[in-house]
């Protein structure tokens, strides 16, 4: 009898052992499944980032007549360099898409720079359907310091306000984005500049936020390629 009652008690803790080891294991199951999957990263070919970004119209201010030559350009500048620009008209510093702008960040700074810009920045405006008249520039200066304002359809921004110091190219390059940036958002505008780099060979581009987006996620996060106004200011000291 009290052999056959230890065989019973046995039976009964091999059952309790292997259902505790089957919940624990269900458990554990549970628990990885419920772990998100990372989103894997699909390397797109150079016809492709074209493609897409013609989805996204970046190219809906391109002229008719270059547009082949403009997606081609995208296309072979990601696949050879992995690289977002498009190309240059041919002896001018003046992009075929309408949307990337060239910049020396001295030069705008000084006096001449800001009209000379504006007036590189007006075509796309107008290929926009929007307003861009500028005048009454007025500049202040002593030795230390320099005011320097103008007016965007009527409206006074400032180019350029404080003492001189290393950081003028950047500041003069981050208020004119801004001035422009608020006159896209005053029209109504969905699309805004974005800065990429400063210097005499300096770079901005005009985006939606879901063409910055597809940048980003395509090409490298470096100081070649465009990201947010704050992004920018807080890498430059700004």
């Amino acid at each position: 009898m009290k052999k056959s009652m230890k065989h019973i008690f046995l039976i009964i803790f091999i059952f309790v052992f292997l259902g505790c080891d089957s919940k624990n294991g269900n458990a554990s199951s549970k628990i990885w499944n419920e772990n998100p999957k990372k989103e894997v990263k699909k390397k797109l070919s150079g016809k492709e980032i074209a493609v897409e970004l013609e989805k996204l119209d970046y190219f809906n201010l391109t002229d008719e007549s270059e547009l082949d030559v403009v997606k081609t350009g995208f296309e072979k500048s990601y696949t050879d360099l992995n690289f977002f620009q498009g190309p240059m008209r041919e002896e001018t510093f003046s992009f075929m898409d309408y949307r990337y702008h060239w910049v020396d960040c001295e030069e705008l700074f000084e006096i001449g720079g800001l009209i000379k810009y504006l007036n590189q920045i007006k075509p796309t405006f107008e290929k926009l359907g929007l307003e861009l008249e500028f005048g009454n520039e007025k500049s202040e200066q002593s030795e230390n310091s320099w005011k320097h304002t103008i007016e965007l359809n009527g409206i006074e921004y400032i180019a350029f306000d404080g003492q001189f110091s290393d950081l003028d190219w950047g500041i003069a390059y981050i208020n004119f984005i801004e001035m422009l940036n608020a006159e896209l958002r005053r029209q109504n505008s969905n699309e805004q500049f974005y800065p990429i780099n400063c210097g005499n060979d300096g770079m901005f581009v005009l985006l939606t936020l879901k063409q910055l987006n597809f940048i980003n996620w395509n090409y490298p996060i470096d100081d070649e390629h465009p990201t947010t106004l704050s992004a920018w200011k807080a890498k430059n000291g700004l």
